[in-house]
């Protein structure tokens, strides 16, 4: 088994593969991190670890009782994930290489970052300044019938598209949308308004064919339950949003 160390950074949203992600990084934690990325060569990859925290929050346990006004912010590169850090987080996650750090004169940083390959969490370290994990690169099996589910995912996607945005908005064409099952399989993923839970078991999904069923059901689903809402506001199906971090 094969496994690296990289930095490790918790969102409240799911990264894929292929995937584009921009944060918004004032943490010091995460500013830490940025700035031992910028010391990477020009032609090195600036690679770092993303996680879906569980449940969609910071799950540190706490007291029963009013909140103590008087306690100082926890601190540290664990801070709001509790004594044991790995159990907050979600085990499969994606490397993203960062393509551009910006630092704005405050000490904050503009990221754009791409999502590459799966990983595995096998293990969280704490004792630096920010969080470093032990990870086990994924392999991506087609899985039987990938390109025919693929085709039918398509389909589906348009179909639930005009649906969520409403007949007189614009919708993606065919020209616009890949045809390579992987692809489709992220995109898909990425794009469809699904809460944390469902992106992340589509993201674990064990070979791509597996995640396109699962995706047909859920856009089968979805559209079912929008049509037969009276009117839902256009939503930008392709659109990232900025994580402050």
């Amino acid at each position: 088994m094969t496994t690296v160390r990289l930095p490790l950074f918790p969102l409240n949203s799911v990264l894929f593969p292929g995937l584009v992600l921009p944060l918004n990084i004032f943490e010091e934690r995460y500013r830490a991190m940025m700035r031992e990325l910028l010391k990477a060569g020009e032609d090195e990859p600036r690679r770092f670890a993303v996680v879906a925290i569980r449940d969609g929050r910071e799950v540190a346990p706490t007291a029963p009782g009013l909140p103590d006004q008087t306690a100082l912010p926890e601190r540290g590169p664990a801070a709001g994930f509790g004594a044991d850090p790995i159990q907050a987080f979600h085990r499969v996650g994606c490397i993203a290489d960062a393509a551009s750090i910006r630092e704005r004169e405050d000490g904050s940083f503009e990221v754009m970052a791409t999502g590459t390959v799966r990983v595995r969490l096998l293990s969280v370290d704490a004792t630096g300044p920010y969080l470093t994990a032990e990870l086990e690169e994924l392999p991506e099996d087609a899985g039987e019938g990938a390109g025919a589910l693929a085709e039918g995912v398509l389909r589906a996607f348009r179909s639930y598209q005009k649906r969520l945005a409403g007949a007189r908005e614009r919708s993606l064409t065919s020209t616009e949308l890949p045809d390579e099952p992987s692809v489709v399989s992220y995109l898909v993923a990425a794009a469809a308004v699904l809460d944390i839970p469902a992106k992340q078991r589509l993201l674990q999904a064990p070979d791509i064919a597996t995640r396109l069923a699962e995706e047909l059901k859920l856009l089968r689903a979805e559209t079912a339950v929008i049509r037969h809402l009276p009117s839902l506001p256009a939503v930008d199906l392709t659109r990232a949003p900025t994580s402050p971090n």
